[in-house]
């Protein structure tokens, strides 16, 4: 790679050539059985090695790279232009298809058996000193790759993503239109519902004053298109949600969007399974096994803290609660006496841990809401550690029977609220699983969680709100509760959960008007203000609304899992940052006065750059 210091022919029309020359292959085509042939490859310079009187290049494109050769044989001028080429400049090249010499084939390369004797060059464009290498060998900042996305896209780990990408997408179309179902697309201006996440707002022109919203999801569209009668509906569908962002979150994203009318859960179900395994069968050659596994949703909660569980390993989470009540020490006794519980897991060999690593542990559990983290060490002997010196000789054959434990394991214990335990005890559980290295990164374990609340009660706002939506449907033997005691009504909701991520989330819906305004209600959604916000959906439902159901999956989670990623920003061509910029275009930027008069808008203040 050269360096800024080395100076570059200025990038004028007078430098670069009309290309004349026509692709006949990519750079990852040739083999052997091309040898003997003319060929015009066209693509980007990867590297230059100048062996004494001998230039050879490496020409790629998203295909693959074929070495080509400059020799003084085919002319002085073709031997020249290869001297100048450097990389990045954009090139077509025809030669002839030779057969590597014997100890210089290159076994790691789909094309390393042959090379191309050029015999004409044409540049087409030459590039500036880029600000890093276009090479997955290279480490670079994740702000620097943003900036420079064009670049960054052009290097093979990326092209490899991405093509991932589009044939997930493919595959999805191919597998849906095959079980009948038709793509259908929604309006990505509709109007704001505020019951969950924040809107992205678009203000409008004609209607000065008035909003539209970008769609969160096309939830209540595809509803309208099961009364319509298209009873199996998809689209791989935008979506926008004004919150905050992490690894696995982005302001825009993509979803596959199912609905389905005359269906229960199973059917539902069955339909993304088949699915799942057609993806995994096409994309990675992997059998899925089917049916997946179903965990209602309080036994994930009680014995993985979490209700997306990575059952990739154990350490499970034991319920001591019970125990605690007759126990000598008092903060187990008081909190288990007062409503509260006492959870705990065996982390296996962490009883090597240092104190000081204990301690690092109880501040990360402080930082998760619980008031404390109690540790014992399992030895052949008892327990010992922070806590023994409290339990009755008996207690260590009931805790390593409860939780598993083994000498040499680690017991961790929270005594909180049933929250707080599951909270502190999930993230303990995780982050243990990575550091003691108990995660089989192979494995592909898929779950459905079931029987979710279909309500929980905000503190802050003093009412219930929806767990999934507002149009979730109630088991029917549950109905007769919301009014009297809306926290036990079950939704009959479902999420499929992937490694310990949640790759999708749907529920059979609710199509009975009467029911809906119930539900409303009981979310302290009024007669009046459900009409203002919902009056399209619950007319329609008035008019021949059969039983529906669907479900909605992560395109950009879904090709991260596919592909082993950690970020969201490595499976989406030009993603956000975590603060919701694009910094290759600068957005979100200024708008000039003219732009803002004519939306009927006056910026109150404005924030500091």
């Amino acid at each position: 790679m050269w360096t800024e210091s080395q100076e570059r022919p200025r990038l004028t029309p007078d430098r670069v050539s009309p290309m004349t020359l026509r692709r006949t292959h990519t750079c990852g085509e040739l083999r052997g059985t091309h040898e003997g042939q003319r060929v015009v490859l066209a693509g980007w310079v990867k590297s230059r090695r100048d062996h004494g009187g001998l230039v050879f290049v490496d020409v790629g494109d998203r295909y693959g790279v074929t070495q080509v050769v400059f020799s003084p044989d085919r002319g002085a001028s073709v031997l020249e232009a290869g001297e100048k080429l450097h990389p990045e400049d954009v090139v077509a090249i025809e030669g002839e298809v030779v057969a590597r010499p014997e100890g210089t084939k290159n076994l790691a390369r789909d094309t390393g058996q042959i090379e191309v004797v050029a015999t004409k060059v044409e540049i087409l464009n030459l590039s500036k000193t880029p600000p890093f290498e276009v090479s997955d060998l290279v480490v670079v900042s994740e702000e620097t790759r943003l900036k420079y996305r064009f670049l960054d896209l052009r290097r093979p780990v990326m092209q490899r993503n991405i093509v991932l990408r589009h044939r997930l997408n493919q595959t999805v179309r191919e597998y849906l239109s095959a079980q009948r179902f038709v793509e259908i697309e929604t309006p990505c201006l509709t109007r704001s519902t505020p019951e969950g996440a924040r809107d992205f707002l678009v203000p409008s022109r004609l209607a000065q004053g008035s909003f539209y919203a970008l769609p969160q999801s096309p939830q209540l569209f595809k509803q309208l298109l099961m009364v319509s009668g298209y009873d199996r509906y998809f689209q791989i569908v935008r979506c926008f949600r004004d919150e905050d962002l992490r690894a696995d979150r982005q302001p825009e994203f993509t979803q596959l969007d199912i609905e389905m009318s005359f269906v229960d859960e199973s059917d539902v179900q069955a339909t993304i399974e088949g699915l799942v395994a057609h993806v995994y069968s096409r994309l990675l050659g992997h059998e899925v096994k089917l049916p997946l596994r179903r965990m209602p949703y309080s036994e994930a909660m009680a014995r993985y803290g979490s209700d997306k569980p990575d059952l990739r390993f154990g350490m499970e989470i034991a319920d001591l609660t019970g125990w605690a009540k007759g126990s000598g020490f008092q903060v187990f006794k008081n909190a288990a006496a007062t409503g509260g519980v006492v959870r705990m897991l065996a982390a296996p060999g962490a009883a090597s841990f240092s104190r000081k690593e204990i301690d690092e542990l109880t501040v990360r559990a402080q930082g998760l809401g619980a008031k404390g983290l109690a540790w014992l060490k399992v030895e052949e002997s008892g327990l010992s550690g922070q806590i023994a010196k409290f339990l009755a000789p008996d207690d260590a054959g009931r805790l390593r029977e409860a939780t598993g434990a083994k000498p040499g394991d680690l017991l961790l214990a929270v005594a909180d609220s049933e929250a707080v335990a599951c909270r502190t005890l999930g993230d303990l559980r995780l982050h243990l699983g990575k550091r003691l290295d108990l995660v089989d990164a192979g494995a592909l374990a898929f779950l459905w969680i079931v029987d979710f609340p279909l309500l929980e009660h905000d503190p802050e706002e003093n009412r219930y709100v929806a767990c999934h939506h507002p149009f979730t449907s109630p088991r029917p033997e549950d109905v007769r509760k919301l009014e009297t005691d809306p926290g036990s009504v079950t939704a009959r909701a479902y999420d499929l959960v992937l490694n310990g991520t949640e790759l999708g989330g749907g529920s059979i819906r609710i199509h009975s008007r009467e029911m809906q305004s119930r539900v409303f209600r009981t979310l302290g959604i009024g007669d009046d203000e459900a009409r203002r916000k919902f009056g399209f959906l619950l007319d329609a439902l008035e008019y021949g609304a059969p039983p529906h159901g669907g479900i909605a999956l992560g395109i950009d989670r879904w090709v991260m899992l596919l592909l082993g990623e950690d970020s969201l920003r490595d499976v989406i061509a030009f993603p956000k940052t975590a603060s919701g910029s694009c910094l290759l275009t600068e957005a979100p930027n200024e708008v000039d006065e003219r732009q803002l008069r004519e939306a009927g808008i006056a910026l109150r203040t404005v924030a500091p750059k």
